[in-house]
This record gives structure tokens, sequence and C-alpha cells, in this order.
């Protein structure tokens, strides 16, 4: 009885055709997990530099859309208060032709440096610095001391590289105007701006869609009141 049993129990098992066939099936299910995984970690590694090249666009419209919508106005009355330039113009500061200059509360106030939020910022395509780029740098110049009485030198920023143009359009109430100076002949802010970003596309390819924005500007301009007999 007991040798029957050992017979039977050693001819009990998988054969050599099951074998193969679930090694087969765990080959398939490890090629499949295996192709799911490297498809993930390359959609993510594609998503994350899409998202870091984003980073200085989304940066620089941002940094555009704060400074004209804190924009000072200017008057007429001998009070502090701001320029806007738009459209090649000569800034105050830099003493060389911009795309657009204008007078913005955005300025951080700091313990260590004695300057109100008050700054002048100016927004100009420049050269690269690297040879081989395409396109333009946009750089973001500001100058914090207005009141002092040696001109100051203002802190560039790079904001944005490989753009081609960069156009500023100026509403009036009517129409849309190319150019703008408070200095000259205009006395109040436009109505609204309107922003297009032009990026260089790579060499022999399609550029992209250029980038368009409106921002609306609320300030009005104020005067004190005029003393009278």
């Amino acid at each position: 009885m007991n040798l029957r049993t050992s017979i039977r129990s050693a001819t009990s098992g998988f054969t050599l055709v099951e074998l193969i066939l679930a090694v087969g099936v765990a080959a398939i299910v490890l090629a499949a997990i295996n192709g799911v995984f490297f498809s993930a970690m390359r959609l993510r590694d594609s998503t994350t530099r899409a998202v870091e090249a984003s980073l200085p666009l989304q940066r620089a419209v941002d940094l555009l859309r704060r400074d004209l919508q804190n924009a000072m106005p200017p008057l007429t009355n001998g009070v502090f208060s701001g320029t806007f330039k738009a459209g090649q113009v000569l800034s105050t500061g830099l003493n060389q032709p911009v795309d657009l200059e204008l007078c913005t509360t955005t300025g951080a106030l700091k313990e260590n440096e004695p300057w109100g939020e008050v700054q002048r910022v100016d927004y100009s395509l420049r050269p690269p610095s690297d040879a081989s780029a395409v396109g333009k740098d946009l750089i973001r110049s500001v100058t914090r001391n207005l009141l002092s009485t040696v001109p100051a030198s203002p802190d560039d920023q790079s904001l944005l590289g490989g753009v081609e143009s960069i156009e500023y359009a100026c509403y009036d109430g009517y129409q849309w105007r190319g150019d703008w100076d408070t200095s000259v002949t205009d006395t109040n802010l436009p109505s609204a701006i309107r922003v297009r970003i032009r990026l260089a596309g790579p060499p022999g390819g399609t550029a992209p869609e250029p980038i368009e924005f409106t921002v609306p500007v609320d300030a009005q301009p104020r005067t004190l009141p005029t003393a009278t007999n």
C-alpha cells in the first residue's frame, strides 16, 4: 500500500509543456509591464521638459502683467508721477531705445534699502550672449533709486530667451496705437495694453504660435485742488 502511494506521488506534478507555457505567459506579462513602465517614464520626462520650458515664458508674462497693472499715471501738478512709453522710445535711465518703459508700484520694500515701492522698469530685446542661440533675449531693467541726484544703474534681469519679436499696442478708447509717450503728447495712461510675443522657431522649422494677452489699466490721473483766493 505504501509502495503504490509513493509511486502515485512520484508521477504527479507539472509536465514539461505546462512549464513551458507558464514561463511563456510570465515572460509576456513581464514584457507588457516593462513596456508600460518605460512608457510612463518617457511621458513623465517629456512632461517635465515641457513644464520646465514653459516656466520662463510664464514668469515673463506674469511680470509684464503685474508691472502694467500697477503702472503709475502721469500727473501735471508737479507731484511725483510716472512716465509711460511704448514703441521704440528712448529710455530715461538706459539712454538707449527700449520697447516699453513705465513707472510701477511693484518694488519690494526692504529694511536695508531706503527706497519706496515705486520703480522704473524697462523692457527691451537684446542679442543673446550665446552666439549660437536663436532669437533675442527679453531683458527687464529695474531702477529703484529714482530720486538720486546721480543716475542710478539699473538692474538687468533676463526673463526669456529665443524671442523673435515683441509688440505693444495701446488702446486710447477708440483705436489701438503702436506708440505712447506721456512725456511728450499723451497726458494719460492707455485704457488697455496688448502684448504679443513671438518666439523664434528652430532652424528650418515652424515658429510657434504667438502669445498674446491684454491688460486693462484702471489707474486714473489725480490732480490736487488749485488754491483760490
